[in-house]
Formats: C-alpha cells, sequence, structure tokens
C-alpha cells in the first residue's frame, strides 16, 4: 500500500513508470533473457517501488536475490513471475490514488 498521498503529476509519473517496467520484466520474461529478469526485478523494481511508497513490493524485490539460494531457472522464474503479479496488483492502486486527486 502506498505512504502518502502523491501529487497529480507524479501518480502519472508512477503509473507510466509501472506500465513500462511491467512490459520490460513481461519482455524479458517471454525470452528467457534471465541476466535482464535479474537487472529489471532487483534494480528497476525497487527502485520504482520505493518511489511509489510499495514498500512490500521492494522488500519482495530484494528477498528474491537475499534471502533465497535459486536452486534451478525454474524456481527464478517463478519468483520473477511472482513479482509481476504483485506488480500488477500495485496497479488499481496507483489509478485509485490518481483519481482522487
Amino acid at each position: 500500500m502506498t505512504e502518502s498521498p502523491k501529487s497529480p503529476n507524479l501518480q502519472r509519473s508512477l503509473q507510466v513508470g509501472l506500465d513500462d517496467l511491467l512490459s520490460e520484466l513481461q519482455d524479458a520474461r517471454h525470452y528467457g533473457e534471465l541476466g535482464r529478469l535479474a537487472l529489471l526485478a532487483y534494480c528497476d523494481v525497487r527502485s520504482w517501488a520505493r518511489q511509489a511508497g510499495e514498500i512490500g513490493v521492494a522488500h519482495h524485490s530484494t528477498a528474491i536475490f537475499t534471502d533465497h539460494k535459486h536452486a534451478s531457472k525454474e524456481v527464478f522464474l517463478q519468483q520473477v513471475d511472482e513479482l509481476i503479479a504483485e506488480l500488477q496488483l500495485a496497479r488499481p492502486r496507483l489509478a485509485q490514488a490518481e483519481s482522487v486527486h
């Protein structure tokens, strides 16, 4: 959940950033680009989540790399899929916050 109300311009920027991030993640996932997925999931998702006040998403992104040893490619991809799903759940929260302004 977001921390505090944001300006309409920031809300719109966060929404566009989320859409771009989801597109990049889904594209990298589709093509099996593990390095790109790792970079996006660790760096870009954490950065976006912190800016958006989505602290749970930021923690999840970090935990994928710090709390788990990846036994296989499939385990890593499953964790990325869960992160993508979590980001998709953030979409309506952002839209709701934007409509309030």
